[in-house]
């Protein structure tokens, strides 16, 4: 009822009152130029698929006893929103299959949605060492996954008490695979992003894509030593701050283009401390080369229940998503990171 709603208004008013230090600056609202957003999906091509949501899950979990629940939620969302999906680390099932159930997600993905595998560059280091890429050939077709994602952890597999040590720098062990088997390749790192540097080199290589797993989310590194020693964890623990967050990384990539001219790698997934629909909106628009934004944690934390959690998490998102494209456009004076 208006009385009612009116009666709201006024004692909501002090309430509702934002401050400065919370306003945020990175765009320029346009209440004018637009109507309220229907909900129409407008399908775009990356990693050789059409999606319908510039929207990615970053890899995360498998080998576990929820683990197969919570891909398989996912899987469903993939294939009801129309977007991709990156397995967990598939170490567990490259010579075992205990666990595949927990991965082999094609049937319910479907053929339509991005679907890729993962292994980690210690475990591609040390089956090429030994000649036998044909491993990674036969996981990613058996899983029928459309290509491999290689995560780049150095320090995550020094802080891991049962990690490897990788011999060799990551970028050759790429360079390698790349010219012994012709699948397609993503490369990411895993909570600490990349400086301009590895992205440099990234971008010179025929790669599907980048992943960002920047700073700023769930930190790999920085989880394996809490699983260390009170000794270990004090003299690692400064590791733990490093590293490029999205921000940096976007806009990192964006002068290497000019300097580069065209790139190898024309796409991006932005992960790595977005937290919501406004950051993948301001990432992905900044980004001068076509990107999708990737979320984990707080996907993980509705997949774990039943579908429709998940389900409603998504649905709102993609919602909030459509009406920041209709009334928000980039802020050209913000130079925030």
């Amino acid at each position: 009822m208006t009385q009612d709603r009116k009666l709201d208004h006024i004692q909501l008013a002090f309430e509702s009152q934002p401050g400065l230090m919370e306003h945020d600056q990175r765009f320029m609202y346009e209440p004018l130029l637009a109507a309220h957003p229907v909900d129409r999906e407008q399908a775009f091509l990356f990693l050789g698929k059409m999606i319908r949501s510039p929207f990615w899950v970053s890899s995360m979990t498998g080998g576990t006893g929820v683990a197969r629940k919570i891909n398989e939620n996912i899987a469903q969302a993939c294939r009801e929103f129309g977007f991709g999906m990156g397995l967990g680390s598939c170490r567990k099932i490259l010579f075992d299959k205990t666990y595949w159930a927990d991965f082999d997600m094609r049937e319910i993905i479907g053929p339509d949605q991005p679907f890729w595998a993962n292994l980690g560059i210690a475990q591609v280091e040390s089956l090429l060492k030994d000649k036998n890429e044909q491993a990674i050939i036969d996981l990613v077709g058996e899983l029928r996954a459309d290509g491999l994602i290689v995560h780049v952890n150095p320090l995550q597999e020094w802080f891991q008490p049962e990690g490897d040590r990788i011999e060799r720098p990551p970028i050759e062990t790429i360079e390698l695979l790349m010219s012994r088997m012709h699948l397609p390749i993503i490369v990411k790192e895993v909570g600490q992003g990349m400086g301009e540097a590895s992205l440099k080199r990234l971008l010179k290589l025929p790669l599907a894509a980048i992943e960002f797993a920047a700073y700023g989310g769930t930190n790999f590194s920085n989880l394996e030593l809490m699983r260390e020693d009170p000794a270990m964890q004090e003299m690692y623990q400064p590791f733990a701050f490093v590293g490029q967050t999205a921000a940096q990384m976007v806009k990192s990539v964006n002068r290497l283009l000019q300097e580069i001219g065209e790139p190898q790698c024309r796409q991006l997934i932005i992960s790595g401390g977005v937290k919501n629909y406004l950051d993948g909106y301001y990432l992905t628009s900044l980004s001068q080369l076509p990107a999708v934004y990737g979320m984990a944690s707080a996907v993980l934390k509705h997949a774990t229940n039943d579908y429709q959690e998940l389900k409603t998490y998504i649905e709102n998102q993609l919602k909030a998503l459509r009406l920041a494209q209709q009334y928000l456009t980039l802020n050209p004076e913000y130079d925030g990171a």
